[in-house]
C-alpha cells in the first residue's frame, strides 16, 4: 500500500479523474465568465484534463500549467489542444514563474493536495496581474463530495487505511474563503458545483477503482472475503438502472477572487 496519493501514470488518471474533473471544469469555466484573450495558469495541471479544456474556453492568448510530475505532463504534452501551451515540471508553493505574469491562475482539484494551501494561494496572487484573476476548485473532502467517497467509506468501515490528502480541510467553503481573503484577494466569490457520472456497469465502474494505485495496491492488500463484502456493499450504495448502468454524483467547492490594483 502507498503511504501518499501520487500521480504519475497520465492514462489511468484519465479514467480515474479526469472525466471528473472536465465535468465540473466545464461548469467551473461558465463561473468565472472571463474575458478572450488572456493569459492563464492551470496550477497542479496533472495530465492536462482541466487544461485541455482551458485551452479550448475563450480564446485565449496563452496557456500555461505547472505539475510536480513528469509523467503526467508527458501524457497532457500528447493531447492535440495543448500543441502550443507552456507545461513544465514546477511547485505551486514555489512557481516558476515571475511576478504579475498572467491574468488568471485556477487550481482545479489541488489545493488540498498542497502541504500549505496559503503558500499556495499567495504564490497564485504573487504571478497574476493587478486586477487579475485567482480561482480554484476542489471535491468537498469533509461533505462527502469525493467522486469515490463510497468506496472509501466502505474500505474504511472493513478496516482498510487508505493514503489520505496533506490537506483536506482547504475544501471546505469556509476555508477557501478565509484562504482567499488572507492571501489579499477581493471580491471573493464562492459557489458549489454538483456534477454526476454515468458508467456502463458496476464492472466498468470497479475496474476504474482498482485501476487507480491508491486504491488498487489497499484493494489488493484486503483478503478475498474482505473484497467481496466490498463490492457487495458498492452494489447495494449504488443501484443499477435497467440497462446495468450505474450513475454517480460528486460534489466541488469553488471559490474565485481578484487582485486588488495598486492604491
Amino acid at each position: 500500500m502507498t503511504d501518499q496519493i501520487r500521480f504519475d501514470d497520465g492514462a489511468s488518471y484519465e479514467r480515474y479523474m479526469g472525466v471528473w474533473s472536465q465535468l465540473v471544469g466545464a461548469a467551473f469555466l461558465e463561473w468565472l465568465a472571463l474575458p478572450t484573450g488572456r493569459r492563464w495558469l492551470d496550477v497542479g495541471c496533472g495530465n492536462g484534463a482541466f487544461t485541455e479544456l482551458l485551452a479550448s474556453h475563450g480564446a485565449p492568448a496563452a496557456v500555461h500549467g505547472v505539475d510536480p510530475s513528469a509523467a503526467q505532463l508527458a501524457f497532457a504534452h500528447k493531447r492535440p489542444a495543448l500543441r502550443d501551451a507552456d507545461l513544465r515540471e514546477g511547485d505551486a508553493m514555489a512557481l516558476p514563474y515571475p511576478d504579475d505574469a498572467f491574468d488568471a491562475a485556477v487550481m482545479p482539484l489541488v489545493i488540498f493536495f498542497v502541504p500549505d494551501p496559503a503558500q499556495g494561494a499567495a504564490e497564485m496572487v504573487r504571478v497574476v496581474r493587478a486586477g487579475g484573476l485567482v480561482a480554484a476548485y476542489a471535491w468537498d473532502m469533509h461533505g462527502g463530495g469525493f467522486p469515490y467517497h463510497m468506496v472509501q467509506r466502505e474500505m474504511r468501515e472493513l478496516g482498510a487505511a487508505l493514503p489520505a490528502p496533506p490537506s483536506p480541510e482547504a475544501s471546505r467553503c469556509d476555508m477557501l474563503e478565509a484562504l482567499w481573503r488572507e492571501a489579499g484577494l477581493i471580491d471573493v466569490e464562492l459557489h458549489e458545483f454538483t456534477v454526476q457520472r454515468t458508467f456502463a456497469s458496476f464492472d466498468e465502474f470497479w475496474a476504474i477503482v482498482v485501476g487507480w494505485a491508491a486504491v488498487g495496491e489497499t484493494i489488493a492488500t484486503m483478503s478475498p472475503e474482505a473484497i467481496a463484502q466490498l463490492t457487495d456493499r458498492l452494489r447495494v450504495s449504488l443501484p443499477a438502472a435497467a440497462d446495468g448502468s450505474i450513475s454517480v454524483s460528486a460534489r466541488a467547492n469553488a471559490v474565485k477572487g481578484r487582485v486588488p490594483r495598486a492604491g
